[in-house]
């Protein structure tokens, strides 16, 4: 079966856009931005917003510490919910991670600590929102940590309820990370772009009962593209190279910051892997190829520097289990079988 051609230089020539790939906005506020990324391939467009989606650090809370909870909700379930709330991530980015602090689990250089004491002394329940949370301690700026609230009643999301007596008392730390390793550090859950708005490259089959045209109306973008010749012969083999992007921030950071931000990830993974391609014999070219604040390069990271956000991992001073020691022992000694690691068969 032919797949096509193997000579990678033709695959090369085929892919090539020559022209330096630009940028168009068409709209931008507080909660979306658009705009037009010209002159690249679909790689490229896909690369970028799976980056926008996962890579751009912010910042939510990661542990929460509960002093007092006579609610009916559990405690895991109000830090789950303590978790998702947005955070304002404005100068995150001086903000340092827990892989790359010096400290044994959280400071004021790797860390915004939060605080939330409710009462209710009234007779009906009370609710418990986001505005309700309080930045404690020293911070990088005014903004970062702060929840952010959009509603037209300036509360923010309900965190959960009270009843009369009731009483609950937390201390939030909130720490930098990326949606790679979990959502809640996501910027945005809606990002997404089109291409190809007259359909000229017949990607889409259309489905249709009588005319098409009016039962699949043109998007917004129809007007930026001339609409297809007819007269011309179809292209087969032809590919995308304008994109439209729709970015809706979830707020912590403004949605053209979350453009730009992904750019910067990208330059920086590119020069990692400019590195790597090019460190000669005898070097590891290890200081390039890794996630941020891998642990500052040498070694396999795993036991050279590696942590959770939560400062859990070797060499991030947490190496324990909730067994204690710091060679991973568990209750029955080094294997649940009380073995010396080596498999039994």
């Amino acid at each position: 079966m032919d797949y096509g051609t193997t000579n990678p230089d033709e695959v090369i020539k085929h892919a090539r856009i020559d022209k330096t790939p630009t940028v168009k906005i068409s709209h931008s506020d507080a909660l979306r931005c658009k705009f037009e990324l010209k002159d690249t391939t679909m790689d490229f467009a896909n690369t970028l917003r799976r980056v926008m989606l996962a890579e751009i650090p912010t910042i939510a809370i990661d542990l929460v510490q509960i002093e007092e909870n006579s609610s009916v909700l559990a405690d895991e379930f109000i830090a789950h919910r303590l978790g998702l709330i947005p955070l304002n991530a404005e100068g995150v980015k001086k903000l340092k991670s827990s892989r790359e602090c010096d400290c044994d689990e959280y400071c004021d250089q790797c860390s915004v600590t939060l605080t939330l004491h409710a009462k209710c002394t009234g007779e009906e329940n009370m609710q418990v929102v986001a505005r309700d949370l309080v930045p404690a301690g020293d911070r990088l700026n005014d903004h970062i940590g702060t929840p952010v609230i959009t509603d037209a009643d300036g509360q923010g999301p309900l965190i959960l309820k009270l009843r009369p007596g009731q009483e609950i008392k937390l201390t939030c730390i909130a720490k930098k990370g990326i949606a790679k390793e979990h959502a809640k550090w996501a910027p945005s859950a809606a990002i997404g772009y089109e291409y190809d708005p007259h359909n000229k490259f017949h990607h889409l089959d259309m489905w249709y009962e009588e005319n098409p045209k009016k039962e699949w109306p043109p998007s917004d973008y129809a007007t930026w593209e001339d609409p297809p010749d007819e007269t011309q012969p179809f292209q087969f083999d032809a590919e995308p190279t304008t994109f439209y992007f729709n970015v809706e921030t979830a707020g912590p950071l403004a949605p053209d910051a979350i453009a730009t931000e992904a750019m910067e990830v990208m330059m920086m993974k590119l020069a990692g892997l400019v590195n790597e391609l090019t460190a000669g014999e005898g070097g590891s070219g290890a200081n390039g190829l890794e996630s941020p604040g891998f642990g500052g390069g040498g070694g396999d990271g795993w036991q050279d520097g590696y942590t959770t956000p939560s400062g859990f991992g070797a060499g991030g001073g947490g190496n324990q289990s909730s067994w204690g020691g710091g060679g991973g022992v568990t209750p029955y000694g080094t294997t649940p079988y009380g073995g010396s690691g080596a498999p039994s068969w």
